[in-house]
């Protein structure tokens, strides 16, 4: 409802009443005027009247705020004669219609007419998401967008002219106060405000009034409490210098320590409010909780994981998540905690097992506590276990012959294996303890060999990735049998050459598959615009009164149908093998840093950078894959912290931007850059992140920083240390090589050409190979094709796939024999040399 002078009248009020079917209902004190429906009426919204137009504003279900001027209302249809649709309406009267719209997009929740001097010809409406000012006339005089969920406004005057304050509530139990757009002030209230206004009480001027929804009213005020404490005056005494000088070296020394540390999240509390702890069974469980109970013949074990939270203040609702890498499982991964009080404990258990037919790339698992703090603060806690490694493999007998073998050099005699691992000694057939085995459940042996009279170890296996786990675990060994002894100066190192030619083949498996689940993606949506082209015919078939023949259409849709099937199901396999060869990449890119890093000695936090190289990704996703993610790693690195230059550095930080990752053509690229990173590694280079930070950015560099300044990688230094390697076929170096050495190889290196990449029309080739089985597969007979689509599906995918890697063979083939075919003469080189010069002068 709504009230004022309409008409003009003056010494009284009328009424406005607005029903829920849209009628609106004057009454002139206490007798019935007149009523009237609005027109196009859903539902009711706010309703008010403004006095300077003699009109009435509403909010109709149009998401429009609209104004009828009370003259319109009086001489429109009766509403009476509107309500029986049999009757005629009445030629008298005329047909209602607004005096302007005003189109808001959003429902209105309140509508106020400010009637003070300086805003008096505003109207304010207050949206879900907006807050809008118009004038008397529906022009738009200012609008605010709001980030918060509106519950009521008032508009008040303010001493400031030209501007109108509102007070502004939201359902965050936050008062707000605006100057027309600017947010002036905020202030804390004990409940959601359904109603507001401002109110003079006596000698209280100013007070703001609030109403909750459940009926209480609240008066408060502006401000703060005066405060009256007066500070007491200090006796004068001498200074103590000493104890100055103390405390002056004290804060210091603070001051010091908070300045070194540049750690982005703040230091956690000494005294947390939980402490978690996670304890491994030394045993395994019986009997076994797995899913799967045999892989192979084997069985498969499961061990129980004891959860113990303890709580140093209260706690009320706290939930504890438990993660694992995949394949492994848990049989329970969610807990809701029961409230502890303070100094109590609660116990979870579950058990881990293997849930695949494939060893997992880590065996640590992670345990996450959210639970809220006494004064409601959301806070999580995060705890790590340690899986056995006797959880995915058991002992076995030595393999003599393997494919694959990884010898790692201790500066300590060695030791007996069974003394390293107890649990494999009773299982093993060596007496001397020189041998173990473990099979892992699911098909591949490592064998681990001691020497006798050398301090050497091998690891063998016939899968490279799957001897990540022993090597980790022999390792890992290692340091704690040394540590034990007292032998403090006990050091590690790999000599032999980078496995880098296995390591390649596990990305090459895994692009494939990448490759593979990209082109059954095109082939099923190819045939589901076929299957529902088919539909379409069908149904103006069917729906034509003369029905015409179907010309074999059911047959074809069939077989459509058919091929639909067999294709999602192969892209379902394809996906799962694609994640079991995501996992062994990982565990063949854990076991390449761990030899880096044993190679060269590195520090740890030089080898978690490495591990964020080359693992950027937890998982694969269509959008983005490890590839790419790993090549651009990859490629900063070579351009930052292992360029050749500080101007190659400074140039490579003042680029802006870079490409839109996506799948590769293929992987030559990035194998081409993980060799050069290892060779620079190899050659004394130093993997830090803090050294972007102190490069200075010449005033020549600075100028390509503008747009279209810097093309977006320089290859031609990698192309000339890519020729070196490909030549040396990956064997490197041991000891680091002395400065004046590398200096000469460095000028020779210059004076070779640079090898050149494939064109653009191989590459058109390449694409154009790849998907011409597409197009003839469409062009095939339906009914040939219904007869078993899966078989005819994969083999058109795999002959597609051959004739794309016979492309690509070929291709590498010929790239690979230009350096050395060529023979590149004095002339050549020099003119090489002046294309460099050339592009330097015009940066210049």
């Amino acid at each position: 409802m709504t009230y004022g002078t309409f008409g003009g009248v003056t010494g009284h009020h009328s009424l406005c009443i607005q029903s829920m079917d849209g009628m609106l209902m004057f009454f002139e004190q206490d007798s019935y005027s007149f009523g009237r429906f609005l027109p196009g009426f859903l539902l009711p919204g706010p309703l008010v009247y403004n006095p300077r137009t003699d009109s009435f504003l509403t909010v109709s279900s149009a998401r429009q705020l609209e104004s009828y001027k009370y003259e319109t209302l009086a001489v429109a249809t009766e509403a009476e004669s509107r309500q029986d649709p049999d009757l005629p309406v009445k030629t008298g009267g005329k047909r209602l219609m607004p005096d302007w719209v005003f189109v808001l997009g959003e429902q209105a929740l309140d509508l106020s007419v400010p009637s003070f001097s300086h805003s008096s010809s505003s109207i304010f409406i207050l949206g879900e998401r907006n807050l809008y000012c118009v004038r008397d006339n529906g022009q738009m005089r200012f609008m605010k967008k709001l980030e918060f969920n509106p519950s009521c406004f008032m508009p008040y005057s303010t001493v400031t002219d030209g501007t109108t304050s509102m007070l502004l509530g939201n359902h965050t139990n936050m008062l707000l106060v605006y100057q027309d757009v600017t947010l002036k002030w905020v202030a804390q209230l004990s409940f959601v405000p359904v109603a507001i206004r401002v109110a003079n009480f006596l000698e209280l001027k100013g007070l703001v009034v609030s109403l909750s929804s459940d009926g209480h009213l609240l008066c408060s005020y502006m401000g703060t409490d005066p405060t009256f404490f007066s500070m007491p005056k200090v006796d004068a005494r001498e200074a103590d210098y000493e104890q100055m000088d103390a405390e002056m070296k004290k804060l210091q020394k603070i001051i010091r320590e908070a300045t070194r540390t540049q750690d982005i999240l703040p230091k956690a509390d000494s005294e947390t409010d939980l402490i978690v702890t996670a304890a491994v069974s030394s045993s395994m469980d019986n009997p076994s909780r797995a899913l799967i109970q045999d892989i192979n013949g084997l069985p498969v074990p499961s061990v129980s994981v004891q959860v113990k939270v303890k709580a140093s203040c209260v706690v009320q609702s706290s939930k504890l998540t438990v993660g694992v890498q995949p394949p492994l499982a848990v049989t329970q991964d969610q807990f809701v905690l029961d409230p502890m009080g303070v100094g109590s404990s609660t116990v979870v258990a579950f058990s881990a097992f293997l849930n695949g037919r494939y060893p997992p790339a880590d065996l640590t698992g992670d345990i996450t506590v959210s639970y809220s703090s006494p004064t409601g603060v959301p806070r999580v806690l995060q705890s790590r276990f340690s899986l056995p490694l006797a959880l995915v493999c058991a002992p076995s007998s030595p393999a003599k012959t393997t494919k694959f073998k990884i010898t790692v050099d201790t500066n300590q005699p060695p030791v007996d294996l069974k003394s390293i691992f107890p649990a494999c000694s009773a299982k093993s057939e060596d007496k001397d303890g020189n041998s173990l085995a473990f099979q892992f459940l699911s098909g591949a042996s490592v064998t681990v060999l001691a020497s006798k009279t050398s301090q050497r170890y091998r690891i063998q296996s016939d899968s490279f990735e799957d001897m990540w786990l022993v090597v980790k675990e022999l390792v890992q060994r290692f340091d704690q049998h040394f540590s034990k002894v007292g032998v403090k100066d006990f050091k590690k190192s790999f000599s032999g050459p980078l496995p880098l030619q296995e390591y390649f083949l596990c990305v090459d498996h895994h692009f494939q598959l990448r490759v593979n689940a990209q082109q059954y993606q095109d082939l099923l949506s190819e045939r589901a615009v076929q299957f529902r082209a088919i539909q379409r015919r069908l149904l103006t078939r069917f729906k034509d009164k003369t029905p015409a023949p179907l010309q074999n259409l059911d047959t074809l849709l069939d077989a459509t149908y058919s091929q639909v099937m067999a294709l999602a199901e192969a892209a379902e396999e394809n996906q799962v093998l694609l994640g079991e060869a995501f996992v062994r990449l990982q565990s063949a890119t854990h076991l390449l840093v761990l030899l880096l890093s044993l190679w060269q000695g590195l520090t740890s936090d030089q080898t978690v950078i490495l591990e964020a190289t080359l693992l950027p990704l937890l998982q694969d996703t269509p959008q983005l894959g490890w590839e790419e993610s790993c090549d651009a790693a990859v490629s900063h690195l070579l351009r930052s912290c292992l360029s050749r230059s500080p101007k190659d550095q400074a140039t490579s930080l003042a680029q802006a931007g870079g490409p839109v990752l996506g799948l590769p053509r293929d992987t030559t690229r990035l194998k081409k850059h993980i060799t050069l990173l290892c060779d620079r590694i190899g050659k004394g280079g130093r993997l830090t992140l803090a050294s972007e930070a102190n490069v200075q950015v010449p005033v020549q560099v600075q100028s390509l920083a503008a747009p279209g300044g810097v093309e977006p990688i320089a290859e031609v230094a990698a192309d000339e240390e890519e020729l070196e390697l490909l030549q040396e076929a990956t064997k490197f170096i041991k000891k680091k090589q002395p400065h004046k050495k590398v200096k000469k190889d460095k000028d020779s290196r210059e004076k070779m050409d640079m090898s050149e990449e494939p064109s653009e029309a191989t590459v058109k080739e390449v694409a154009g190979g790849a998907e011409e089985p597409v197009k003839e597969e469409s062009k095939k007979d339906p009914h040939k094709e219904a007869r078993d689509p899966r078989e005819e599906v994969k083999k058109d995918f795999k002959k597609e796939s051959s004739f794309s890697k016979e492309k690509k063979e070929k291709e590498e083939k010929e790239a690979s024999k230009e350096p050395w075919d060529k023979k590149v003469s004095m002339k050549s080189s020099a003119k090489v040399k002046e294309k460099k010069k050339e592009p330097e002068a015009g940066e210049g």
